[in-house]
């Protein structure tokens, strides 16, 4: 006879499984569980096994235990998860790549029908075409205003109609529609709300940030400390560089401006005295640009077209 566990016991087994999980993993994916079937969750398990454990319970159960064992360990960093449990949730702890697990997760979604009363989670649209349901089966497609005609026997669905809209309630007309059309619109799965990785926790967009989006946002973030290092005309590594071409224009302005010169401002002093130098300087440039293009028709003039293979050469000889 199996002796079954009692509810403190139960408890005190999930306490120390929960706490066993935070010592061994340092990242943690948190997901809403809604709708998601029992079924499901152990597909998901099996997906996830060898570096993944998924864990659910209660969140007033969860809460109690990591604040406890933060108390014990004094990691004060397990804290930080508390504030994501809301709602339905579970944690999923990880030692592989938060990416990679999370698009894991995200492959374990089972359509659902529309159930009367549920929060839809997207637009339904029925699409045009036959429904392969008889005319006496107009009467749902009068209540919803959606038109229709009368095909070979059959009622089709002349434009597409949007049934139900993001965060509306189904009704029982929509939902018996669905249910005779055999459309089954939403999809439920585990879905990742944030990420908790060595006591910092972010959103779980922050995944699918490429190289080049690091690489433009960091750009981004010189751009405006070189703007506000120029503008107080405080020196930092990245406005150095145009702070010394601004100095060197305003040493040029004023050798220009005056009889004080120095080797780099002769040429520029030369250009403004006798400005034809500038199309001599230019001059060669266009030239070469030029000659460029104009070249390629005489290398195919230079080509030489094959000799004419001789009668003899062909095994012909005309004064044999």
């Amino acid at each position: 006879m199996v002796i079954k566990a009692s509810k403190a016991e139960k408890k005190i087994a999930y306490d120390q499984k929960l706490c066993q999980l935070l010592d061994e993993y340092s990242q943690v994916l948190i997901a809403a569980a809604d709708n998601v079937g029992s079924n499901q969750l152990q597909n998901i398990r099996r997906g996830l096994r060898g570096d993944s454990v998924v864990l659910m319970g209660k969140n007033t159960m969860m809460k109690r235990s990591i604040k406890l064992h933060s108390e014990k360990t004094g990691n004060k960093e397990y804290l930080n998860l508390l504030p994501l449990l809301v709602g339905n949730v579970g944690f999923i702890f990880t030692k592989g790549d938060l990416k990679e697990v999370s698009e894991e997760v995200s492959k374990y979604k089972v359509g659902a029908p529309a159930r009367v009363g549920l929060v839809a989670p997207i637009d339904v649209v029925v699409p045009p075409g036959n429904t392969g349901l008889d005319p006496s089966q107009t009467s749902f497609f009068q209540v919803l205003n959606i038109p229709t005609k009368i095909n070979k026997g059959t009622v089709e669905i002349i434009t597409p109609v949007e049934l139900v809209r993001k965060g509306d309630k189904v009704g029982s007309s929509e939902a018996a529609l669905l249910a005779k059309l055999g459309i089954r619109p939403f999809s439920y799965g585990l879905v990742v709300l944030s990420a908790y990785d060595n006591g910092s926790v972010f959103s779980p967009e922050v995944l699918d940030l490429t190289e080049d989006d690091l690489i433009e946002k960091f750009a981004i973030g010189v751009s405006m400390v070189t703007s506000l290092s120029l503008a107080l005309s405080y020196p930092t590594l990245a406005a150095a560089p145009h702070m010394f071409i601004n100095a060197y224009k305003n040493v040029l302005a004023v050798a220009i401006a005056t009889k004080y010169s120095y080797p780099q401002a002769e040429k520029v002093k030369e250009y403004l005295r006798d400005p034809s130098k500038f199309a001599v300087a230019a001059t060669p440039v266009a030239a070469a640009e030029a000659a460029a293009p104009a070249a390629t028709p005489a290398e195919e003039t230079k080509k030489e077209e094959p000799a004419e293979e001789s009668d003899e050469d062909m095994g012909f000889s005309l004064f044999d």
